[in-house]
């Protein structure tokens, strides 16, 4: 595991008991790995989830720090960040297998302290189509990647040299080869087979 990112604010904040944690990570081995490595920072109470449903029931009840994953079977971990850091929650610190820049924007602008590469790659919430994603052209490719980086069509359309009506196109018919068809389902259907970085 490594620190793909951090910013300066100290991980976790001092206060003179013992630091609490959650771990929500879909993966077991990488939750008992997170876990493990937060204990030998001197973090005791650890509490672990698998997903979104397990761990907001325990959004209310805060801790000093939340490590979710970036990629969790219902839907993104960085939206569990979020309201943990409403809740009072001072630490969030976000996991993913890929190092994809547009994932480490999002995380930061979404208020976590730090960014996790860890080097797995799990295949929660793959569509079912068998191949689909395979099926993606060079361009349609390069269109996910900028997606993924938050430009707007027009944007993508300008660095690509396309009208803004071509790239919607590319954008349907990637929809329609991942089986999603929002923006957001797009790119976390794409870092999750490894289309995109």
């Amino acid at each position: 595991m490594s620190v793909l990112l951090e910013q300066p604010a100290s991980l976790v904040a001092y206060r003179p008991n013992k630091p609490t944690a959650m771990v929500v990570v879909a993966d077991p081995r990488v939750r008992s790995t997170v876990t493990r490595h937060l204990w030998a920072l001197g973090v005791r109470d650890v509490i672990e989830a698998s997903s979104i449903a397990e761990a907001r029931p325990r959004v209310g009840n805060p801790r000093d720090i939340c490590v979710a994953d970036v990629h969790l079977p219902d839907g993104s971990g960085l939206t569990l960040l979020s309201e943990t850091r409403a809740a009072g929650w001072p630490n969030g610190l976000a996991l993913s297998a890929a190092d994809d820049i547009g994932a480490v924007r999002n995380a930061l602008a979404g208020g976590v302290k730090g960014y996790v590469v860890t080097g797995t790659r799990t295949n929660i919430g793959l569509p079912t189509r068998p191949g689909g994603y395979r099926e993606l052209s060079g361009r349609e490719v390069e269109v996910l990647r900028l997606v993924a980086e938050g430009q707007s069509n027009k944007a993508i359309g300008v660095s690509m040299g396309l009208s803004a009506l071509t790239v919607k196109s590319h954008l349907a018919r990637i929809a329609r080869k991942l089986g999603t068809g929002d923006r957001a389902g797009m790119v976390a259907v794409a870092l999750r087979t490894g289309i995109i970085h």
